[in-house]
Order: structure tokens, then C-alpha cells, then sequence
């Protein structure tokens, strides 16, 4: 096995993995559609709540933020069950011994999951901004950016929880660990500003926050901000990390 990257490689596994997606019809329906419906149901429940005088409604404030949420937790958990079944059927085993590097796989798999984060993000926010009339004061195009930005952030760390996992139960039991503290506080609960101190620094490394600081951004300002744009830097650095300590701590198997 070769420690170099590949463009090639990457291409043909980035390849390989939309194939089997495409193949897959119940994960592209939960890829696509998932959020949407999510979205719809939050929608409904918030459909009749008072706004405060002055403010954005209820939903057009935490229904942005959630464009965010929902393309991270839904491809952490589809990544990571997708590379775990690699594992444990043998397939990585013998992708590994190939040219192919762990580079290369993994990044083959952030691109392919990378491309569906693209298309769930344009349909969920179409959706949003057409049949539940979400407000944005922002471009839209800056939404779609930071849901896929914040998808493949689902995907690496998905692929990285993946690594540590022997069952598909496993890679499941790791969603609460990863994802729940992230929303806790991310800001989206409770403002950042009210939490303990201890809280805020726990906060300040957490790449959702910057997610969610990053559509709020786009959700008061009718131009992109420098924040929002650092936020956006944030969230693609944690993902890159994400991905090299993945390569660095990913097995050919189980056990």
C-alpha cells in the first residue's frame, strides 16, 4: 500500500462510492429528503407560535440555523455506518493492499458524500425558502455553501468515528457523543454569551458553533461578513482535520 495521494485513485473511489449510492435507493431518499421533512415538521410546530414584536418568527430564526444542523448529523451517521460496513465485509481489507492509500479512500469518500451533501443542501434550502416561506436577509447562495461546508464536516467526522467502531451499533452509539454536545451548545439553545465560562470555552472549540454563527450571519445581513466567512474557514479546517486524523487511525478490519 502506497502512502502517496493519488489524484487518479481518488477520482476512481469518489467513483465507486456514487455508484453504490446511486444503487442505494433508501439512503439517497434519507440523504435528500431527511432534512426537508425535518425541516417541515419544525415548520408545523412553530407555524402558529407569536413572534416578538420587531424580531424574525420563530422558525425563520432556528429554521435557518437547522439547515445547518440537519446535513451534519445526517451524513455523520450515513458516513459512518457506509465505511464500517467496508470494514467489516472485507472490502477495505482488499482496497488496501491495491495502490489505493488511506488518503485516497477517504478522501474519494469526503468528495462523493461531499457531492450529496451539495444536492441535499440545494434541496433542502429550496424547500425551506419556497413551501415554508423561511426568510433570509442573506444571499441565498451563502446557505447552500455553509450546509455543504457543515455536510462534509458530517462526513469527516464520520468517517473518524467510524474508526473506533467494531458494529453498526457502535458507529450509531457514537451520534450522541459527537452531535449532542455540539448542539447543547452551539449558541442555537442558549446564547453562548449566558453560558458558564467553562461552557463557552467548551463551545469555542466546537466546530458547529461556527456553523450555526455563520447562518445566523447570513440570517441579519444582507451582505456576506468578514464572520461569517471566518466561521466558514473554521468549519473546512475542522473538517480537513478531521479527515487526516481519520487516515492516520483507520484499520482494515474489525476486531
Amino acid at each position: 500500500m502506497t502512502t502517496a495521494l493519488s489524484p487518479r485513485l481518488t477520482a476512481a473511489t469518489t467513483g465507486r462510492v456514487l455508484r453504490q449510492l446511486r444503487h442505494d435507493h433508501r439512503t439517497v431518499g434519507m440523504l435528500v429528503l431527511l432534512p426537508s421533512l425535518l425541516l417541515g415538521l419544525l415548520y408545523l410546530l412553530w407555524a402558529e407560535l407569536p413572534s416578538v414584536p420587531g424580531g424574525p418568527d420563530v422558525f425563520d430564526r432556528v429554521g435557518l440555523t437547522m439547515l445547518g444542523v440537519f446535513p451534519f448529523v445526517v451524513m455523520f451517521l450515513v458516513t459512518s455506518i457506509a465505511m464500517l460496513r467496508e470494514r467489516t465485509s472485507g472490502t477495505l481489507e482488499r482496497l488496501l493492499t491495491t495502490p489505493l492509500s488511506r488518503l485516497d479512500l477517504l478522501l474519494g469518500y469526503g468528495t462523493a458524500f461531499g457531492l450529496a451533501a451539495a444536492v441535499q443542501a440545494l434541496v433542502t434550502v429550496t424547500v425551506a425558502t419556497t413551501l415554508y416561506d423561511l426568510a433570509l436577509a442573506g444571499p441565498l447562495w451563502a446557505v447552500v455553501l455553509i450546509a455543504v461546508v457543515d455536510a462534509v464536516l458530517g462526513v469527516a467526522l464520520g468517517l473518524l468515528a467510524s474508526a473506533f467502531a467494531r458494529s453498526e451499533f457502535q458507529a450509531v452509539q457514537f451520534m450522541p457523543v459527537v452531535v449532542l454536545p455540539q448542539f447543547f451548545l452551539c449558541g442555537l439553545l442558549v446564547p453562548r454569551e449566558q453560558m458558564a465560562g467553562w461552557l463557552q470555552a467548551v463551545s469555542d472549540v466546537l466546530p458547529l458553533t461556527y456553523a450555526v454563527e455563520a447562518l445566523q450571519e447570513v440570517g441579519r445581513s444582507p451582505e456576506p461578513t468578514g464572520t461569517m466567512w471566518a466561521d466558514v474557514g473554521i468549519v473546512a479546517g475542522a473538517a480537513l482535520l478531521a479527515l487526516a486524523l481519520a487516515a492516520a487511525t483507520l484499520r482494515r478490519r474489525t476486531g
